[in-house]
């Protein structure tokens, strides 16, 4: 029974920080190129609504992803899986650093580029707001894709 629900948990897991992952993948191959045609106005328009709404929708995603990480490596614990309890407690390690990058460098972006779309004004340093977003992308993407393995690892070994 602790075997399926640990795989269960997992999953989810893996499906709710697939959509992180995929939201940083995009930014990081798509959205951090484009933006390099943009004037300042446009990519901080652009980025602020973006951040409005990612702000919004994102946290039941990383949210989900982090607490079904950490039940999955407690259901893998009690149930004596202990390599599934170290391939999750992996997951669990990536995804607070990777929240850890979010809270302190990529929030504070948001809400500076948010502001600035609902207002309309564009702050003086808009370029160099994105440029910080930007800088721990490859960070971001990393810790996502360790955790996505690592969950993956934790299903294989229940």
């Amino acid at each position: 029974m602790l075997t399926t629900t640990g795989q269960i948990l997992a999953i989810l897991a893996v499906l709710a920080n697939g959509a992180v992952y995929g939201t940083d993948i995009c930014a990081t191959a798509i959205t951090r190129s484009v933006n390099k045609h943009l004037d300042d106005a446009a990519v901080t328009i652009a980025a602020g609504w973006g951040h409005y709404y990612g702000d919004k929708r994102m946290p039941i995603f990383g949210a989900g992803g982090i607490i079904t990480a950490v039940l999955t490596t407690v259901v893998a614990v009690a149930g004596g899986h202990i390599g599934a309890a170290v391939a999750a407690g992996v997951a669990v390690i990536a995804l607070v650093s990777w929240l850890g990058f979010y809270v302190r460098v990529a929030k504070p972006v948001n809400t500076a580029q948010t502001a600035a779309a609902k207002s309309g004004v564009i702050p003086a340093n808009a370029r160099a707001l994105q440029d910080k977003w930007d800088s721990i992308l490859p960070y971001r993407v990393g810790l996502q894709g360790i955790a996505l393995a690592a969950l993956g690892i934790a299903i294989a070994l229940f």
